[in-house]
This record gives C-alpha cells, sequence and structure tokens, in this order.
C-alpha cells in the first residue's frame, strides 16, 4: 500500500455555529491540505468527532469528499466501534467505492483481553471489501492492542497496517523489528513521528496537519530521506504548540487554529466545548 506512505490528515469535521456541517469550511479545508501536499485523507476518526455525528452526516461527509478529490489522492475511511456485530453491519451497509483502506479503532469502554481484540478485528477484516488498518490508541479507548496481537494480526491477508498512538516507542519497535514485509507501522502521535521513521515507520496520519499541512508533509517527507537534521528543525517549530491540541481534547485546539487561519469556525459539539479564551490566547501566542 505505498500509496498511504507519507502524510495523511485526520480531518476535522466543520461545524457553523449553530452545529450543522459547514460544507463550505470543509470544501476550504480540502482545498488548504491539498494544495499544501499531503498524500492522503482520512475521513470519520477521532478527530472528526465521529462520536457526535449521525450516521447519515457520516454518509454525506463521505459523499462530498469523495466528490471533491475525485481521485487525486487516496481515501481512507474510519469506522470501528465496542459492538464487533454492530461494526460489521456498518461496514455492509457503507459504500466502499473510491476508498482505498478502511481504519478502525480498538474497542472502547468494553476492555476485551487480547484475545477479543483479535478476533473482532479478524471479523472486522474478513467483511470489510477494502484493506484494513488498526488503530491503537489506549488513551482513548482504555486498553492497548499489544505487540503480539498486531503482529499476529499482521499475518491477516486483509489486514495492511496500524496507526499506533500507544505513545509506546518500545511496543512500536517491537512491531517494527518483527512485522511481516509489506505490514505498515503508521505513526498516530504527531510529535513521535519522526523517531518512528527513524526505526520504519512509514508515515502518519496526523491532527496537525489540518492546520500545518505543507510544513507536516515536508518534515515527513525529509525523514523518509533520512534528512533528520532539517526534518528535526521543522518538528521543533511544532513542538510547543502541539500539547496545546489536545489539553482541552481533540479537535479543540486544532478548531481553533483553523478559525484564526479563516479556514473554518472553531465550533464543536457537546460535549466538547470550543477553546477558552486561555487557551486561544496561548495558541495565539505561539502563531
Amino acid at each position: 500500500m505505498n500509496k498511504l506512505r507519507g502524510t495523511g490528515v485526520a480531518l476535522v469535521t466543520p461545524f457553523t455555529k449553530d452545529y450543522q456541517i459547514d460544507y463550505e469550511g470543509l470544501e476550504k479545508l480540502l482545498h488548504f491540505t491539498l494544495t499544501e501536499g499531503v498524500d492522503y485523507l482520512v475521513i470519520n476518526g477521532t478527530t472528526a468527532e465521529s462520536a457526535s455525528t449521525t450516521q447519515v452526516e457520516k454518509e454525506q461527509l463521505l459523499a462530498f469528499i469523495k466528490q471533491y478529490v475525485n481521485g487525486k489522492v487516496p481515501l481512507v475511511y474510519g469506522l470501528g466501534g465496542n459492538s464487533t456485530a454492530s461494526v460489521l453491519e456498518s461496514i455492509k451497509a457503507t459504500d466502499f467505492t473510491g476508498i482505498t483502506a478502511l481504519l478502525s479503532v480498538s474497542p472502547y469502554y468494553n476492555k476485551p483481553s487480547q484475545q477479543g481484540i483479535y478476533q473482532h478485528y479478524v471479523q472486522i477484516a474478513e467483511t470489510s471489501p477494502v484493506p484494513v488498518i488498526l488503530y491503537n490508541v489506549p488513551g482513548r479507548t482504555g486498553s492497548n492492542i499489544s505487540a503480539e496481537t498486531t503482529l499476529r494480526l499482521a499475518k491477516h491477508n486483509n489486514i495492511i497496517g496500524i496507526k499506533e498512538a500507544s505513545g509506546n516507542l518500545e511496543q512500536c519497535m517491537q512491531i517494527a523489528k518483527n512485522k511481516p514485509a509489506g505490514f505498515m507501522l503508521i505513526s498516530g502521535d504527531d510529535m513521535l513521528t519522526l523517531p518512528m521513521l527513524t526505526f520504519g515507520a512509514e508515515g502518519v496520519i496526523s491532527v496537525l496537519a489540518n492546520a500545518f499541512p505543507g510544513k507536516f508533509s515536508k518534515m515527513v517527507r525529509l525523514g523518509m530521506d533520512a534528512n533528520f537534521t532539517e526534518a528535526s528543525s521543522i518538528l521543533f517549530e511544532l513542538v510547543d504548540i502541539n500539547p496545546l491540541m489536545y489539553e482541552e481534547s481533540n479537535p479543540v485546539g486544532v478548531k481553533a487554529i483553523l478559525e484564526m487561519f479563516g479556514i473554518c469556525s472553531a465550533s464543536v459539539r457537546l460535549p466538547l466545548v470550543e477553546a477558552s479564551p486561555s487557551l486561544r490566547d496561548r495558541i495565539q501566542d505561539h502563531l
């Protein structure tokens, strides 16, 4: 899946001030990220506030983005949940025309065993009409996909990679060391992307690339070319603003930046709320 190497953007879902989907803002965001050279787009992920968009809205967003992108870059669609049966039904009901891969988050809240996680993903891989990327984000799900489970799943012919956002570099190294050829290790943590590139990661699915697509894409390309000195200089420009993106939960921080850039409003849906005045001031200072 070489087409998914490099920088993928975990797209936000722009909302109007009355919390409807802002398609004008979405069009601006798509134009901004694509003209700045990102490699692919991720739709309906955590950053898209997928937990608070309806099924109808998800379908409309997917259709709009497909039409706008029109094959210019690959599209990855996020679809996961904590009920395996419900995820399988959602997969069957989704139009995957024009979708390169499915990104599926590990089951949250249930805290399944490693065997439960394994069986969950096998069912997804057997059902999905497109290749599957695992998504490990213990900070949100409450459980970790161990390196052993990832490597076990990597043997499945319809599982092509993992977005690793555990923050555990040793775990990521175990995956990189032992994974089969062709299985992709993708960073799910913007600030760990460059270190992960040094030992075999093939890119990132990024939050910050919504707001800094050109800068982030350049950093990743330099890292993949082993130009770590120049890549690090770009990373250091972003290292102070990155924690502000998560201080009041993602995508609150990055949407505040996008509003400052005139791309879309900072509106988020409850239970999230817009960035506090203090956070906005500190973001503005860093910008």
